[in-house]
């Protein structure tokens, strides 16, 4: 890491390649082909003999740590440049994407101890360069640049690439000769010149507003409000791609053809999913829109259909089932076949966890254990969305909502409702006891519902639900509260209605209602805030602040990089697809074409300090501050499965980054002289989340803990709660009737048609459910997103691991503190198996024997294969799906 005594340690072997005036070394290079298209050995090689003869290929030269260069202003002396030789048989790489290349360079005594690599493309098109490794350095024996990047023409560079050595320094301890490079990389990088439009082979890290999701050019329907920018509808920044404004709107930036995914993102930021089955997740994202969408949906708005039984609904998991061979005769491509996880594209998907066990057991439907009260419970705690429920403090709720414009808001929910079901408890003991939770989606959606029904085929009520924590430690739901907005205009308060549990009769119908009501309003704050806003887009800024400013050297680049691994690339693509005018989203979501604004108006109180997983659950009044506890909180409900595993999973990996920073900072002094780091957080404040700078909350970096807190966090956030929310989709919502994302009709009402069905019995109660929550184009667009965003895909890196496990860094200590890192989230992994097979803890599983795996970190399968598909397990190390 340091260089001090080199000739004190030229013996042997290390002398003799001085002597010889010789480096030899590896190149990893990566098959085009593989991560792109084309043919590598074609447009790289073209035969060995062109290379041999300097027509084209790949020109390396050495850069000197230690040999100052004075003519050069003082950098590291460079070296020949030397070429790639022939592909080395003997070494040849254990994946068949890899091709190793010999290269020897010429260096002597006088130009030291090389540092960086400098590269030059000398071909027609890119190539993806792993690493080059020294072997033999004298002084310093073995010395691998882990570069993992893009490599374009050298025509298109106003100067060669450059990779480091895999040293961590410091800024102030950077050798004196490599420094002038490692700034001129973070200017490339910040590009700070160059306002785009920007092409695939730039390197540029700059940030915008979400103003790409509309098209003003269109019309009035199509345009949306610029996020971003402003105190109306602030919003995390996104990468820049700087392209043209749009004619009628010059601060709304032009949109791509749909099926156009070649959006930029600096080109490293696209290098993951080697498997072609993966990069098709991708483009169906486009297909659906270009092709499949425009054709079901004509189709089933022609012929109007829908589902009559939860049968039906069944048989889209079922080979050949005749309404959806009938949909396949009218769509040009295999659309259920090309959207299924089966390599023989046979028109099915796969049976959801949420009823496969009720499925092979033969259970009728009106059995199965999605519909019960428990499982409604149990999912606020282990379901895909359980970061929402809080401890209620208050009888009756209040409400946040501006009284002189909303007028009054205040719960009808009374002791009478829910005294029945608690348990012998009055609600003041039940409140005194912590014995009462809520879901409140009252006040955000409210200010909206009034537009949300006026759109084509809405029917939306704003839900509270109330839960009772039971003696066996499970939540039932006690009352749900429907409102509307009075029918005198807003300013006159709620039109609310209160259900309470019931499981016979017209009642239990109606109850069953009440809960799908309730879900449609989880569904869309799932995706919409729990999922997009809270990890998707909240990170995308801190990616680009970390490039700008934290060089790949820097150790805080280091700990971050593998968790902002595709992040930039799977939010652009979110961009085009899911979150624009007309998306997904906006098609599947309640909200339509508020769905995004709404997210703005939830950013507003977003706060950097509570995404730390022990002080959101402090905030939301599941666990207390405890000092006792090793994660200094004490959950207040024992069996929450996701809190649970979260508060272990935040512990091993504040150890982990408490462990390595310490490595590099000895003191807080040494912290708050570290240039870099102190401008990094200072953009993170001022620009990457710009519209909340003067948020009283943000607190300046000058411990090693705040900045051990901080780190903790971001990785926290891209890893673990990004998996929690994401990977449960299809096991949850694959089932569409256990969490519809849009209502269509009010409840019935007695004297209504729909109420004499009620009274008619299971089957007609059960078509009536299936009538309000689940139409078929939905149902199918739904499942089959959430099928691919479920996935993981084949190459995935979990947390634990590392691209370059043994060599993403050359410092001992760090890959010791790595190594036991792994060792706690292994023992992790055998904690969750043993709790879930431990019948105690009733909401690991629930009556529908779905194990909680969300949280399993998945570390024992070193190549992640074991973690490939629709696992519903595994802890990706970033947000790239």
């Amino acid at each position: 890491m340091f260089w001090h005594g080199v000739a004190d340690r030229l013996t042997g072997k290390n002398k003799e390649a001085w002597n010889e005036g010789k480096i030899r070394g590896t190149v990893v290079l990566v098959r085009k082909e593989v991560l792109d298209v084309g043919d590598f050995r074609t447009s790289l090689l073209d035969g060995v003999s062109r290379i041999l003869g300097w027509d084209e290929g790949v020109a390396l030269s050495l850069v000197s740590a230690t040999a100052a260069d004075p003519a050069n202003g003082g950098r590291g002396k460079v070296g020949k440049q030397a070429y790639l030789e022939e592909a080395v048989v003997s070494l040849k790489s254990n994946k068949e994407e890899e091709t190793v290349f010999r290269v020897n360079f010429e260096w002597d005594e006088s130009q030291g101890i090389p540092g960086a690599v400098l590269v030059r493309n000398l071909n027609h098109s890119e190539f993806y360069l792993k690493t080059v490794t020294l072997e033999g350095v004298p002084g310093k024996g073995t010395v691998v640049f882990v570069a993992s990047s893009w490599v374009f023409p050298h025509r298109l560079y106003t100067q060669d690439r450059i990779f480091f050595a895999n040293d961590t320094y410091l800024p102030r301890k950077m050798p004196a000769a490599l420094m002038p490079y490692r700034q001129d990389e973070l200017k490339i990088l910040q590009g700070e010149n160059n306002d785009g439009p920007y092409k695939e082979h730039d390197r540029v890290y700059r940030y915008d507003y979400y103003n790409d999701l509309g098209e003003p050019d269109k019309g009035e329907d199509d345009a949306r409000p610029i996020l971003g920018g402003s105190q109306e509808h602030p919003y995390p920044r996104r990468c820049r791609t700087g392209r043209d404004p749009t004619e009628t709107d010059p601060n709304s930036e032009c949109r791509l053809f749909m099926s156009n995914l070649n959006i930029y993102v600096p080109r490293d930021e696209r290098i993951g999913h080697l498997n072609g089955s993966d990069f098709l997740g991708y483009l169906l994202k486009a297909i659906i829109f270009e092709a499949v969408l425009p054709t079901l949906r004509t189709f089933i708005h022609d012929k109007p259909m829908e589902f009559d039984s939860f049968e039906d609904i069944l048989g889209l998991y079922e080979p050949n089932h005749p309404i959806i061979a009938s949909i396949r005769k009218r769509i040009p491509i295999d659309f259920i076949g090309v959207l299924s996880s089966s390599n023989d594209h046979q028109p099915t998907m796969p049976l959801p966890n949420i009823i496969k066990s009720d499925v092979l057991k033969g259970a009728p439907e009106f059995t199965f254990g999605w519909r019960t009260d428990e499982e409604f419970g149990r999912e606020t705690l282990a379901g895909v969305n359980p970061v929402i429920i809080k401890r209620l403090t208050e009888f009756p709720v209040k409400s946040t909502l501006d009284p002189s414009q909303y007028g009054d808001h205040t719960s009808k929910i009374t002791e009478a409702h829910i005294q029945r079901n608690l348990e012998g408890y009055t609600v003041q003991n039940a409140l005194k006891n912590n014995k009462l939770f809520i879901l409140d989606y009252h006040d955000h959606f409210m200010p909206y519902l009034d537009q949300i029904n006026k759109m084509e085929g809405n029917f939306i009520y704003a839900s509270r639900t109330v839960l009772f924590l039971k003696g066996d430690g499970t939540l039932k739901p006690v009352a749900i509260e429907l409102s509307l907005p009075h029918p005198d205009g807003q300013q006159h308060g709620a039109d609310s209605k209160v259900y309470t549990s019931a499981h016979t009769g017209v009642d239990g119908h109606i109850w069953q209602l009440a809960k799908a009501y309730a879900c449609v309003n989880d569904s869309a704050w799932h995706q919409l805030i729990s999922h997009w806003l809270n990890t998707h887009a909240v990170i995308e800024p801190f990616v680009i602040a970390t490039n700008r400013q934290l060089s790949v050297v820097h150790p805080v680049h280091k700990l971050l990089s593998p968790h902002y691994r595709d992040t930039l690339n799977i939010n652009a693509l979110a961009r085009q697809t899911l979150i624009n005018a007309g998306g997904i989203f906006e098609l599947t979501l309640f909200p339509g074409k508020h769905a995004m604004k709404i997210s703005s108006d939830v950013y507003k109180s977003w706060n950097f300090n509570e995404q730390a997983l022990p002080a959101d659950l402090v905030k939301r009044g599941v666990a207390v501050p405890d000092q006792s506890s090793p994660y200094g909180v004490r959950l207040l409900i024992k069996d929450y499965p996701y809190a649970v595993d979260g508060l272990v999973i935040w512990w091993a990996i504040e150890r982990w980054v408490k462990e390595y920073l310490d490595i590099y900072y000895n003191s807080d002094d040494e912290l708050q002289r570290d240039v870099e780091l102190q401008a990094w957080w200072k953009e993170v404040r001022e620009e990457a989340h710009g519209d909340l700078k003067d948020r009283d909350w943000w607190y300046k970096i000058d411990t090693v803990q705040q900045l051990a807190r901080t780190c903790t966090t971001i990785i926290w956030v891209a890893s673990a709660l990004h998996a929690a929310v994401n990977f449960g989709q299809y096991p949850y919502a694959g089932y569409p009737a256990n969490r519809p994302t849009m209502s269509r009709r009010p409840m019935p009402e007695p004297g209504s048609e729909e109420y004499a069905q009620l009274q008619a019995g299971q089957e007609e109660a059960d078509r009536v459910y299936i009538r309000t929550f689940t139409s078929m184009f939905q149902t199918i667009l739904c499942i089959s997103l959430i099928e691919i965003l479920s996935k993981h895909s084949s190459d995935e890196v979990y947390l634990g691991q590392r691209v370059e496990m043994d060599r993403w860094t050359s410092d001992a200590k760090a890959l010791d503190a790595f190594k036991r890192f792994r060792s706690r989230l292994f023992e992790i992994e055998n904690r969750i198996k043993t709790m879930n097979d431990n019948p105690v803890f009733k909401n690991r599983k629930g009556a529908v024997e779905m194990p909680y795996m969300l949280l399993y970190p998945n570390t024992s399968d070193v190549d992640g294969t074991r973690g490939s598909g629709l696992t519903a397990m595994g802890i990706p190390n970033s947000i790239s799906i």
